[in-house]
């Protein structure tokens, strides 16, 4: 049985997480909740999601486009930016580390 994932450790990884996936593909905030849920990443609260696409668009690490959707109504479609590129290298790099360490204190090493 699968756990949810502690809120704050959540917060602390999701902004490197959605960096990666925006890094595979084109995403809007829907589709990207919905890959974050097939990633495994179920209790990520919607309302944490459009707060975090906002936060990154300011900081200028993705940028937002409205485009005509297939579906529906334009949506606004979010794509990785030099700038989000070289944070997501960072957080892979943290990542590495962190899990490195983490692994050696539960391994007892």
């Amino acid at each position: 049985m699968q756990r949810d994932i502690s809120s704050q450790i959540l917060k602390g990884i999701l902004q490197g997480v959605m960096l990666t996936i925006l890094e595979k593909n084109v995403e809007y905030g829907y589709s990207l909740s919905k890959k974050l849920d097939d990633y495994g990443l179920t209790n990520v609260p919607k309302g944490t999601i459009y707060p975090l696409l906002a936060s990154m668009e300011k900081k200028k690490l993705i940028e937002g486009r409205m485009q005509e959707s297939p579906d529906g109504p334009a949506r606004k479609y979010y794509y990785l930016t030099p700038a989000g590129q070289q944070a997501k290298l960072e957080f892979q790099q943290e990542w590495q580390q962190l899990e490195e360490v983490v692994n050696k204190v539960l391994g007892g090493e």
